[in-house]
């Protein structure tokens, strides 16, 4: 005797199943999609910064005695001379954006910043602070 086929009930069933996992699988990647429009956070707000003034939080600073947000007294970022020396995103000082690059290389000057360039970076921090709601303090000297 051989054995029958799945009858019509067993082929409603699992033809359900099946659908059921193409809607789970097609709405699952749907919602990677949206994570990945998500805002990413702006590499001058990110825990090692390269100058005085830029930390994000009390302790965050040189040394970790800084008292609040902005007020550390140096970089955190590893000292490097030259442009492209950077070894992470918001790494590299200068430019147009300084504190801001994209990529590890991709920095255009030394850090910690010159001290031309960082009322450019400080009045970006305190852009980006205000606009995420976040308290800091004064700029150091």
């Amino acid at each position: 005797m051989q054995p029958s086929g799945p009858n019509r009930r067993d082929f409603t069933k699992l033809a359900a199943a099946a659908l059921g996992g193409l809607v789970a699988g097609a709405s699952a990647g749907a919602d990677d999609k949206k994570d990945d429009k998500k805002e990413k956070k702006n590499p001058l707000l990110s825990d090692k910064h390269v100058c005085k003034g830029l930390n994000t939080c009390k302790g965050k600073g040189k040394g970790e005695k800084n008292d609040c947000a902005g007020m550390g007294a140096c970089a955190t970022a590893k000292a490097h001379t030259c442009g492209g020396d950077n070894e992470c995103r918001g790494q590299g000082g200068c430019g147009d954006k300084p504190g801001e690059n994209e990529c590890k290389g991709m920095g255009k000057c030394h850090v910690p910043l010159e001290a031309k360039t960082w009322p450019k970076a400080r009045k970006r921090f305190e852009e980006l602070m205000t606009k995420d709601g976040k308290k800091f303090g004064a700029a150091p000297k």
